[in-house]
Order: structure tokens, then sequence, then C-alpha cells
């Protein structure tokens, strides 16, 4: 963050539970939630120049609090979608790259099993956020 100095930082669910009315669902699993929650805390402890204090010394990282919003994918309470269109046949490769954790997860073809997740994500969001095909986020304004 302090690197590349963003107003805008996009992560994970950070909560324990992935969908499901009232934040039911299935639960989150820890690398997700421990990422999400770290992003949080990163985004809020950028700017604070007794945090890390060896990034202003060693790396002449200079502290920033010049972000103004935390946007959380995969949350119950979506606020703002974006677009998934232009970027879903990136997505759908990026996740193929993991080819053997999906073959894990399901009996399906990996390639179908990913389209119809990521589609069948972006065509659930749509139906909220103008038609489109979208990705939902929770914004969090700092």
């Amino acid at each position: 963050i302090r690197r590349h100095r963003p107003e805008l930082v996009i992560t994970l669910n950070h909560r324990d539970t992935w969908g499901g009315a009232d934040g039911g669902g299935v639960w989150n699993s820890p690398d997700h939630k421990a990422v999400g929650r770290a992003t949080l805390d990163a985004a809020g402890d950028a700017g604070n120049r007794w945090i890390f204090p060896e990034l202003i010394t060693e790396q002449g990282l200079e502290p920033w609090d010049g972000v103004r919003w935390v946007a959380v994918s995969g949350t119950t309470t979506p606020t703002h979608a974006a677009d998934a269109g232009p970027g879903l046949e990136r997505s759908v490769e990026s996740l193929l790259r993991h080819k053997a954790y999906i073959e894990v997860l399901t009996d399906q073809d990996p390639e179908e099993y990913v389209r119809s997740f990521l589609t069948g994500n972006a065509r659930q969001v749509a139906d909220r956020f103008g038609g489109r095909p979208a990705v939902a986020f929770e914004l969090f304004p700092r």
C-alpha cells in the first residue's frame, strides 16, 4: 500500500461465512478470512508511521493515508458492483491455473466447473445491479 499508494483496495470476504441469508451459508476458509482481515488492517494502518517504521528507514516507503475505500468481494451485503464482462475470460484462465485444487472440489470437468461458477455468480449479481453480469462488492469507506 505504501509503495503503490492506492485510493481503492480490493480484497476477499473477511467474514466467517459465504452467502446465505443473514450471514448464514457455508463456512469461509481460514486463509480467505485471514487475507480479508489483514487487508482491512493494512489499509487502516498504512498511514501510521509508528507501525512498521523499518519500511521508512530501510525501503524509503513513507506512510500512506490515502486509501479511501476497501472493496470486499464475496459479501452477503453488497453495496456496489463492477461489470464482469470484460474480464470474465481472464478470470476463467486464472482459476484454471489452480487445476489441481479445482479437481479436488468437484467431479466436473475443471473448465466447466470454473465457467459455471463464475458466470453463475456474475448472473446472480446482474439481477440486482442493472441486468449485466457483474462482480459485487461491499464498499468500506475510510
